[in-house]
C-alpha cells in the first residue's frame, strides 16, 4: 500500500488528560451533552467546551439536534441540551492480534464497532514472515467492503511480550522469540498505515475500559490465562504501562523457587504452574495422559480424574495467591479474569478464591472478582481501541 499523508484535519490529535476524559465520555456514553460530560468527568463546562471544539472541527464528533427541556427548571435556564456523539464512519482502524501461529484482524470504526474480521495462518514466527502476513491481512480487511480503504489510516498490532508503546518497539516476545524488533516501522513500510504496537493484555484492558467489564470502574485489573499468564493495570482511569511498557508481568512472579524452568529463563514463575502448558505438564507428571489441549484437560478433571483435578487446584492456588499480592499493592475495585484459559475457570475458582481470601489484606468481599471469557477477535478489537486511543489521547 502507498504511504498516506496526514491531512490538516487529522492533525487534531487529543493528547492531554482532560481531552482523554472528554473523548472517553463521548465514545462510551454518547449521545451526551457538554454539561453531562462535565458532570461525569468532574471538569468545568468551559474545559469540556474547549476540549470538544477540535473534535467537532475535525469531524470526529458531531452535535445532534437539541433535546427538549426535561423539566420546568431546565426550561427556565433557556439552554437546551445539545448532545454530542462520535461519527463512526469518520475513521476506521485495523486491529491485529499476533500469536505464534496466526494473525487475527478486525476493522473497527470510530465507535469501536467491528465491521469485518479475518484470520491468516503464519508460515513461521520470523519477523519478516509475520510482517508479510499482517500486510496480506490488512489488504484483505480494507478491501473487503466498499469505502474501508478510504477511511482507514491506522493499524494497531498487539502481541504477548514487553512492548515499548511510546517507541513502538517490541523489546522481547517470548512467544514469538523476538528481541528489539522495530515492528511499527516495519509495518508502516509494509502497509502504508500509521502503526501502533502494544502488549496484548494492555490492549484488552483498554477494550474492557471503553466497552466491557471496566466501564465506569476507574480502578481495575485484567488477568489473562492461556499460553501464559498476563495482567494489565488500569488505575484511576489510566492504563499503567510503566517506564518502558514492562508493567503487569504477573506471570513471571516467582511462586515456586527452584521450580520448573520458565520460558523467561527463571525458575518457578507463576506461568510454570498456572499457564495452560503448565497444567498439561502437571497432569503428565502425576501419571495422567499426555494431552495437547486445555479443554481436554478440563473435561478430564470434570470426569473426576485425580491428576487433572490436582493440576487445576494447584494452578488456582498459585493464581489466587499472586492476584492477592497484586490486590494488596494496587487495591483495585474489580479483578477481571479473561483469556482462553478461562474455559476451565470452574475448575480453578474454588482454590483461587480460597487462596485470594487467605492472602489479601482487606476482606476479600471488598473486591469484585469475575471471569469474562472473550474470543480472539476481542483481542484484535483491543488493538483497534489502543489505536483509537493513540489518535485521540496519546499513548498510555
Amino acid at each position: 500500500m502507498a504511504a498516506r499523508h496526514t491531512s490538516v484535519e487529522d492533525r487534531y490529535v487529543i493528547r492531554d488528560r482532560n481531552r482523554s476524559l472528554v473523548f472517553g465520555a463521548i465514545i462510551t456514553k454518547g449521545p451526551i451533552s457538554r454539561s453531562e460530560i462535565a458532570e461525569v468527568t468532574g471538569l468545568s463546562h468551559g474545559t469540556v467546551t474547549k476540549a470538544v471544539a477540535p473534535m467537532v472541527e475535525a469531524g470526529y464528533v458531531t452535535d445532534e439536534a437539541p433535546d427538549e427541556p426535561r423539566d420546568a427548571a431546565e426550561s427556565v435556564k433557556g439552554r437546551p441540551r445539545v448532545p454530542l456523539r462520535v461519527r463512526p464512519e469518520r475513521r476506521c482502524v485495523v486491529g491485529v492480534k499476533t500469536t505464534g501461529h496466526e494473525v487475527i484482524g478486525v476493522v473497527a470504526n470510530l465507535a469501536g464497532t467491528v465491521v469485518v474480521s479475518k484470520r491468516v495462518r503464519l508460515v513461521s514466527a520470523e519477523v519478516a514472515d509475520v510482517v508479510r502476513a499482517i500486510g496480506r491481512l490488512v489488504k484483505q480487511l480494507v478491501g473487503s467492503e466498499a469505502g474501508l480503504r478510504e477511511c482507514t489510516h491506522d493499524l494497531g498490532v498487539v502481541l504477548g511480550g514487553h512492548v515499548d508503546a511510546d517507541r513502538r518497539l517490541v523489546h522481547t516476545s517470548l512467544e514469538l522469540g523476538w528481541r528489539e524488533v522495530p515492528l511499527a516501522r516495519l509495518l508502516t513500510a509494509e502497509t502504508g498505515l500509521r502503526t501502533v504496537v502494544e502488549n496484548n493484555v494492555n490492549a484488552l484492558a483498554v477494550a474492557e475500559q471503553w466497552f466491557g467489564a471496566g466501564v465506569d470502574v476507574p480502578w481495575f485489573v485484567v488477568v489473562t490465562l492461556g499460553a501464559g499468564v498476563g495482567s494489565a493495570l488500569v488505575l484511576d482511569g489510566q492504563l499503567m504501562g510503566g517506564v518502558r511498557g514492562g508493567a503487569g508481568e504477573l506471570g513471571h512472579a516467582v511462586v515456586e523457587p527452584g521450580g520448573r524452568i520458565c520460558r523467561c529463563g527463571n525458575r518457578g514463575c507463576l506461568e510454570t504452574v498456572a499457564a495452560d502448558p503448565a497444567i498439561l505438564a502437571s497432569i503428565v507428571e502425576a501419571g495422567g495422559p499426555d494431552l495437547d489441549d486445555i479443554r481436554a484437560a478440563a473435561n478430564l478433571a470434570r470426569s473426576g480424574d485425580l491428576a487433572a483435578t490436582a493440576a487445576f487446584t494447584r494452578a488456582g492456588t498459585a493464581l489466587g495467591t499472586q492476584i492477592a499480592t497484586l490486590a494488596n499493592i494496587v487495591n483495585p475495585q474489580r479483578i477481571i479474569l479473561s483469556g482462553e484459559g478461562v474455559v476451565s475457570s470452574d475448575l480453578l475458582m474454588t482454590s483461587l478464591r480460597e487462596a485470594f481470601a487467605a492472602h489479601v489484606l482487606l476482606p476479600a468481599d471488598h473486591y469484585e472478582l469475575l471471569t469474562h471469557p472473550l474470543p480472539d477477535e476481542a483481542w484484535a478489537r483491543g488493538a483497534a481501541m489502543v489505536t483509537l486511543q493513540d489518535i485521540f489521547v496519546g499513548s498510555a
